[in-house]
């Protein structure tokens, strides 16, 4: 666990990076996530760090503050309101003390975890590694929000081989979670790194291939971007529908944003 810790934590310090030294203005300025705030953005990792932390660290506790954000909630946009409040009732600079506390124990705490150890979350358990994979992921693409929003060019890193590894590995939940068949036939992925390398999962002689640079493939499964918006190449009716409703992350069914929305912002 001690290599994915380590990138975990890069990748907050990637984006506290771009948060540190904002002003008033800039905590409020309004990204393209739902409408959210950045302060919004920051104060819904700084929440959620605080719960893999518990969940890796003491699953009673865990469960607990799960009782307590679901009291008199009834749906997944309540739970986000709520948690966006916590945030929002603190200064800029205690709001970011915060979210710094929280996912500095977490990394802590992942170092310290064997990979397949298994922690509670929202649904079925998950192997620790998988949770700092999440972690990873969650904090890139609201990442990718708040840089959209400060119109911020952020080049890709290899740490995005973790999120494109997640993206590949819910191609089933992705349909599932619509309530459509998951398709029989394999999609191949085939992706440039930053660094140049070639990841690729699935079949050499797939029918069905998505392929292209892994930033572009990682925006779309994490729904920042429009497939047509990406250089990606996507070959097969069963790879265009994945692509069209891809979502590497839990919770109620997400569309990624219309053809041309995201596409220029920066």
């Amino acid at each position: 666990m001690k290599a994915i810790s380590k990138d975990l934590a890069d990748e907050y310090s990637a984006l506290d990076d771009m948060v540190k030294d904002l002003d008033f203005g800039g905590w409020q300025t309004t990204t393209p996530f739902f409408n959210w705030t950045v302060k919004d953005e920051i104060s819904h990792l700084a929440y959620f760090d605080k719960t893999a932390y518990l969940s890796a660290t003491d699953a009673k506790a865990f469960n607990a503050e799960l009782e307590n954000i679901l009291e008199g909630i009834t749906s997944y946009d309540d739970v986000y309101r709520k948690v966006n409040a916590m945030g929002n009732g603190m200064s800029d600079a205690d709001l970011l003390a915060w979210w710094r506390k929280e996912r500095t124990r977490l990394v802590a705490a992942f170092e310290n975890l064997e990979p397949d150890a298994r922690v509670p979350w929202y649904g079925p358990t998950m192997s620790a590694r998988s949770s700092a994979t999440a972690r990873i992921m969650e904090t890139w693409a609201h990442g990718q929000d708040i840089a959209d929003a400060l119109k911020i060019i952020r080049p890709g890193t290899d740490r995005l081989k973790h999120i494109a590894f997640l993206g590949v590995s819910t191609f089933k939940w992705s349909f599932k979670n619509r309530g459509l068949a998951v398709p029989e036939k394999a999609v191949r992925v085939a992706l440039a790194s930053p660094s140049g390398e070639l990841w690729s999962w699935g079949p050499e002689d797939a029918e069905n291939v998505v392929s292209g640079q892994a930033l572009d493939f990682c925006l779309v499964v994490t729904q920042r971007r429009h497939p047509a918006d990406t250089g990606l190449t996507i070959q097969g009716d069963i790879a265009a529908q994945w692509m069209q409703i891809a979502q590497a992350f839990a919770g109620p069914p997400q569309d990624a944003p219309a053809k041309g929305v995201r596409k220029n912002i920066v």
